[in-house]
């Protein structure tokens, strides 16, 4: 047989694709890419087309040296990168980087790493597709000339080292004019209605939990409501039923499995990508990035097979899916396992996990619908109330009994029966309660539901979701994924029972969220800018025309550079006006007056984060925001709370013990000794017996000596220095760092830079 070469992405597929083909054929990686522009240079000719300059990055030059001397003792060179645009570019610069001879080279695609998609594949090579290559090289070029034209513009105009992008600034925009609406809420309270009736004839354990159909905006109100319906006689005055189904949901797509997975398992997009791959190269699961909804007959007529053997043919129902996504670039098929026969694999904990959610979806795709029966009862006093209940009940479970999806929590909603009634019942309340609740904001965006607004909004493509969160949060710190703590309101909410109306008081948390997405100061400036100066760049629709034209390229229909020109023109004398404008963007926010000195309170954004300063020029104070505080959000109240320190707790051996806060969190001051406070406890309400055992030690490298808001003086490895701005400056000799002021530590930074 005559010498072949494979070459593919990953080192775990090659290992996959190697012991199906056997002898003849060397499978070796590419590692991804081995060619792309510049790190450092824009690498993109503008005045010829906007032809990319490429390179071979140092990390790749011995890949491409050894695949170049396996292709030369070949006779045929198998290019087999993954089947999406990405991949086809991948292919083309192997060959032209390679310099392989097109009668030698043979382009080979397969969605699964199978033996017989592998050996099918061989059987029909292809040609690369060229207009695929043109799109993914007209979204490389339109994002690098974004990228590099616009993130100089923040450096000069807010702060070094941020970054925009074309997909990553709207996603940006997405979860900061969410935050802005929330923050524009007003939570209302009111009082909602909950009755527990018996129905007449029924064993005494059976209860009806019913909501009345109307809220009260007041605690007075609802007492007098209450009094009303003392002595009230109810009456089931309507009983509907009404039969249903439930359809499986289609099996998943990328984004659809980011989004699941983030629900169901908690799993970050990016690591639900990362392990998806995993499943992919051992050949568990089909390429698993795809738009289409679609699976092939194979895979159909396999989970008809097991459906019926293992629950019955009642809930088999074999069922192609329409790919509703605009746009898809991928229509070969959805996520599924390779082998449906299979419900369990080998592998790590989160692989096993991920691969039993693909798997049950799949096969549940392919089951009966499920029959459900809602039932509607309406309650009604003679006093004129009207209450309501509502349940549904599983009559034949079909997929349901394998899967179902979860909702935003990560649950999903199972039966609730209410007992059979007939029209004209007696009904008696065995207790009526009015509890206090608050009107709910616009929620914030998870990882799950930015994802899916991305794509309802056609903005990017599922493949680009992963690296565009990981870019907000780890990259450039736009946002952070946490939980929002909310603010505690003491409520007072009533009982009925028999004719007694009881108060009980109860605290409840508004405005809490759990693992979501934060904007942080710097993504709010950053976003609240580019909206200002460059509303093309982060218009929602311009984004997604973007994407079309992509899709155009790919099918032939436009010229790649000619979709670059237009956009470039625009853009480019934006980014030159902005620039003539000179000046900093500058947020700050006026908070009051201290009420005890009458010094003006504002927040302010500076060069080296968000503070809030109290005084005028000649007499300042400064404090860092803490983590969660914005400038749009916070008090007078909560900004002179962060001037509470530094705050002495007593002395130890004559020395004082004093609590301060610098830009790394409180700490403990004594003498030059600096310890941080353990986590979790607060530095207002912390003491000094508390703080007796950690002052044992000696001070860590990094503790801090002095910190004047923007400015810290730190004790390092080899001795004190000045921290600001993310930069370290050294201390002159002769200069003792307990003694520096801020002044002093302004001028020796502004010498350094000179």
């Amino acid at each position: 047989m005559a010498d072949n070469l494979v070459i593919v992405e990953s080192p775990a597929k090659a290992g996959t694709i190697q012991k199906f083909l056997g002898q003849g054929f060397t499978v070796k990686p590419s590692f991804g890419h081995i060619r792309d522009l510049q790190d450092n240079k824009l690498s993109v000719d503008i005045r010829n087309g906007f032809a990319p300059e490429y390179v071979v990055p140092a990390d790749k030059r011995k890949v491409v040296a050894d695949l170049r001397k396996l292709a030369e003792k070949s006779d045929i060179v198998w290019l087999a990168s993954d089947e999406d645009r990405e991949g086809e570019a991948i292919s083309w610069h192997l060959a032209e980087t390679l310099g392989l001879p097109a009668a030698k080279t043979r382009r080979i695609v397969f969605h699964e790493i199978t033996k017989h998609a592998i050996l099918e594949a061989v059987e029909h090579p292809r040609n690369i597709d060229m207009n695929m290559v043109a799109a993914q090289q007209a979204r490389r070029v339109l994002d690098r000339l974004v990228g590099f034209e616009l993130s100089p513009v923040l450096w000069r105009k807010i702060q070094p080292k941020l970054s925009a992008g074309r997909v990553q600034s709207v996603a940006l925009r997405l979860v900061v004019d969410r935050e802005k609406e929330i923050m524009a809420f007003g939570e209302e309270s009111f009082y909602r209605v909950e009755a527990v009736f018996h129905p007449e004839g029924t064993p005494a354990a059976t209860k009806v939990t019913a909501v009345l159909d109307h809220r009260f905006v007041s605690m007075e109100e609802a007492e007098d409501f209450l009094r009303e319906s003392i002595g009230a006689k109810y009456t089931l005055t309507s009983a509907e039923k009404k039969e249903g189904t439930r359809f499986p949901a289609a099996p998943f797509t990328t984004s659809t499995l980011q989004q699941e997975a983030s629900r169901r398992l908690r799993f970050p997009v990016s690591a639900t990508m990362r392990i998806a791959q995993q499943l992919y190269e051992k050949g568990l699961i089909t390429y698993m990035r795809t738009d289409s909804t679609n699976l092939s007959s194979l895979a159909i007529n396999s989970a008809k097979q097991l459906i019926c053997d293992n629950f019955g043919e009642e809930y088999s129902h074999p069922r192609q899916y329409k790919t509703h996504s605009k746009g898809a670039q991928e229509a070969h098929e959805a996520i599924r396992p390779t082998y449906i026969a299979n419900p369990s694999i080998e592998g790590t904990a989160q692989e096993k996990k991920l691969y039993d959610l693909i798997w049950k979806r799949t096969v549940a795709s392919q089951m009966a619908d499920a029959r459900v029966l809602g039932t509607t009862l309406t309650i009604t006093s003679d006093r004129g109330a009207v209450y309501s209940a509502q349940a549904t009940e599983i009559l034949f479970d079909g997929f349901l009994k394998l899967y179902s999806e979860s909702s935003e929590n990560g649950t999903a909603a199972g039966s609730v029966v209410l007992p059979s009634l007939n029209t004209g019942c007696a009904m008696t309340d065995k207790q009526i309660t009015a509890a206090c609740k608050f009107t709910q904001a616009p929620p914030r965006y998870s990882e799950a539901t930015l994802v899916k607004k991305l794509e309802e909004l056609g903005i990017g493509r599922p493949s680009t979701y992963a690296p565009t969160i990981s870019t907000l949060t780890t990259a450039r710190g736009y946002l952070v994924k946490g939980d929002k703590e909310g603010r505690k309101v003491t409520v007072t909410n009533l009982t009925l029972k028999g004719d007694t109306i009881t108060p009980s008081h109860k605290t409840e948390t508004v405005g809490a969220d759990k693992g979501k997405l934060l904007p942080q100061e710097i993504g709010i400036i950053v976003s609240d800018y580019l909206v200002a100066h460059f509303p093309g760049i982060v218009d929602y629709d311009f984004t997604a025309r973007v994407e079309k034209d992509f899709d155009e390229i790919a099918e032939g229909g436009k010229r790649w550079n000619e979709v670059i020109a237009d956009f470039y023109k625009p853009f480019h004398a934006t980014v030159e006006d902005t620039v003539k404008e000179g000046g900093k963007s500058r947020v700050s926010r006026f908070l009051g007056n201290d009420p005890e000195t009458g010094l003006p309170v504002t927040a302010r954004f500076g060069q080296y984060g968000p503070y809030v300063q109290k005084g005028d020029e000649d007499s300042r104070q400064f404090a860092s925001l803490e983590k969660g505080q914005l400038i749009e959000t916070i008090t007078l109240e909560e900004a002179l709370a962060l001037f509470s320190l530094p705050r002495t707790l007593g002395e130890i051996n004559g020395i004082p013990v004093v609590v301060t806060k610098g830009r790394f969190g409180p700490y403990i001051k004594y003498g030059t000794t600096n310890v941080s406070l353990p986590k979790g406890k607060d530095p207002l309400t912390f003491t000094l017996d508390e703080a007796a055992p950690l002052l044992s030690g000696s001070a860590p490298a990094g503790s801090v000596i002095s910190d004047f808001g923007d400015i810290l003086i730190l004790k390092g490895k080899y001795g004190p220095y000045i921290k600001a701005g993310g930069v370290n400056y050294r201390i002159p000799r002769g200069k003792k760092a307990e003694s520096l002021t801020e002044q002093d530590c302004r001028a020796i930074i502004s010498d350094n830079k000179k």
